[in-house]
C-alpha cells in the first residue's frame, strides 16, 4: 500500500529534521520511503512511502508526533481507482 503523509512542523525545522532522520533510520517493519519533499503552503513536508498495512503506516506518524502533526492519505493507483467506477 502507498501512503502520503502531509507534515506540519510543531517545532523548529532543525528539531524536526533530527527526529525525521531517526525515524527514517528505524522504519517500522516493511515500510519503505519512496520520497520526501519540503513544500510551500499549509504543510511543510510530504513523505511518500510504502507500508504493508495501515497499522505499520500509523507507526510512522506516531514516531514524529512530538515535533510534527501529520495527516496521512492512502494512495490508490489511478488504474485501480478507475476499475471501481
Amino acid at each position: 500500500m502507498i501512503f502520503i503523509s502531509l507534515i506540519k512542523f510543531r517545532k523548529k525545522a532543525k528539531d524536526v529534521v533530527e527526529v525525521g532522520n531517526k525515524v527514517m533510520q528505524n522504519l517500522p517493519s516493511g515500510v519503505k520511503i519512496i520520497g520526501t519533499y519540503w513544500t510551500l503552503g499549509r504543510f511543510n513536508s510530504v513523505w511518500i512511502y510504502e507500508a504493508p498495512s495501515e497499522k505499520e503506516a500509523i507507526k510512522v506518524g506516531v514516531a514524529v508526533g512530538d515535533v510534527a502533526q501529520t495527516q496521512t492519505l492512502v494512495a490508490i493507483p489511478r488504474d485501480e481507482a478507475l476499475k471501481l467506477l
